[in-house]
């Protein structure tokens, strides 16, 4: 029982360090002092409606590094409106449009990519965060379901370096040359098994190979395509498994397989995203980037335990 006790006060400790570290990176923008990296840039953002989501905190973080113009979308649409007063009164020198839009669907995202250049004549940044995370079990997965995950998820990212990159090809009074960033949400999941569902895992593989070859196959270009690949963050994607935790009492074990011991949220992928798309990263091209606090950097480890 001494033992049991002494478990449990560890967990509370833990519990409340990444509480306390959490709500510091939550609220960090509050105080931070805005710059102009993203100064001129114009940005589309999919997958924003989640009010917890990777896509909202990034849309944020863009507006307060100084992007002239953001176009956010996403398929549900209930707290776009919202956002869109958010970022407003928060940042009233940047121009926010949110729209409605299946980023799986090839019409739509055709649409807000010619949006933007009818409006401000360049792209020059395009975060493909749309994404569902299912869980199926493979007994229980139907080949439709998989299509399904494979269409968001997927064919998303596909569509977004297709028609992105050539809107990233224009140029303008405010654009000599050609160029522009392609940021797409993989996952650790589709690195190595043991993060998600088989159709899931497959449908962010598939993401880390587009971000590969269309680097690739946009030599020459000045466009740079990559992935973010997440660990456990606390989203509305992964809702289910926080509050399960939270009904047993375990919360302070989550995240705890990896070196940092404790799960990320949403503003901790908006920094490795805001990153990735700013003039920082000119000679980052090609790369799925993982966010998951080094979860990643090992095969499973016995703390403790010889090989």
């Amino acid at each position: 029982m001494a033992g049991a006790g002494k478990t449990h006060a560890s967990d509370d400790a833990a519990l409340q360090r990444t509480l306390a570290r959490v709500k510091a990176i939550r609220s960090h923008l509050d105080t931070k002092a805005r710059t102009k990296r993203l100064e001129g840039k114009v940005a589309i953002v999919t997958g924003c409606n989640s009010l917890a989501g990777i896509g909202r905190a990034t849309a944020r973080l863009f507006a307060h590094e100084g992007v002239k113009h953001l176009y956010c979308s996403d398929y549900a649409d209930d707290n776009l409106a919202e956002l869109k007063s958010w970022l407003n009164k928060l940042y009233p020198d940047v121009a926010v449009d949110v729209i409605q839009a299946d980023a799986g669907d090839e019409k739509s995202v055709v649409g807000l990519v010619q949006r933007a250049v009818r409006d401000e004549g360049q792209l020059d940044i395009f975060f493909a965060n749309a994404g569902i995370g299912p869980f199926h079990p493979l007994e229980s997965t139907e080949a439709e379901d998989v299509k399904e995950v494979l269409r968001i998820n997927t064919i998303s990212c596909y569509l977004a370096v297709k028609h992105a990159s050539e809107a990233m090809k224009r140029t303008s009074a405010s654009k000599a040359q050609s160029g522009g960033s392609i940021v797409l949400t993989a996952s650790v999941a589709g690195l190595r098994s043991g993060a998600g569902f088989i159709d899931y895992s497959a449908s962010k593989a598939a993401v880390i190979s587009i971000a590969q070859t269309g680097a690739w196959q946009l030599s020459g270009t000045n466009i740079r395509v990559n992935a973010v690949c997440p660990g456990l963050i606390e989203t509305g994607m992964t809702e289910l498994v926080f509050e399960t935790a939270r009904g047993r009492g375990t919360e302070g074990r989550i995240g705890q397989l990896n070196p940092l011991r404790r799960y990320g949220v949403a503003q901790e992928i908006a920094n490795a995203v805001i990153f990735l798309s700013s003039d920082e990263a000119s000679y980052v091209n090609g790369v799925a980037l993982p966010v998951c606090g080094g979860l990643s950097a090992s095969h499973p480890v016995a703390p403790g335990k010889s090989y």
